[in-house]
């Protein structure tokens, strides 16, 4: 029944007009800003969808995931563009 639905993710966030900056600024996705939110433009998917909510509470969970070639390159460009990341012992 769903197999040829063009499905999509999507989670909220509290503050649309930061949330653009980030992805389209610091992370270079295409964001178009669309009715009932932001639609984010990603490689290989039928993008993200991403919508305001008042009582919005971060995810302790990975939402997103952005395969890269080389991981140490990723991360010094991010952190160049001011991304901070969790650092983990383990």
């Amino acid at each position: 029944m769903l197999k040829d639905s063009p499905a999509f993710s999507g989670f909220s966030v509290n503050d649309q007009v930061a949330t653009k900056a980030f992805y389209s600024q610091v992370l270079g996705l295409d964001v178009d800003d669309g009715p009932m939110g932001l639609f984010l433009k990603v490689a290989g998917s039928n993008g993200i969808f991403v919508y305001p909510k008042d009582d919005h509470t971060p995810a302790t969970y990975t939402i997103l995931n952005f395969p890269v070639a080389d991981i140490d390159r990723a991360v010094d460009e991010l952190t160049s563009r001011g991304v901070t990341f969790e650092h983990y012992e383990t």
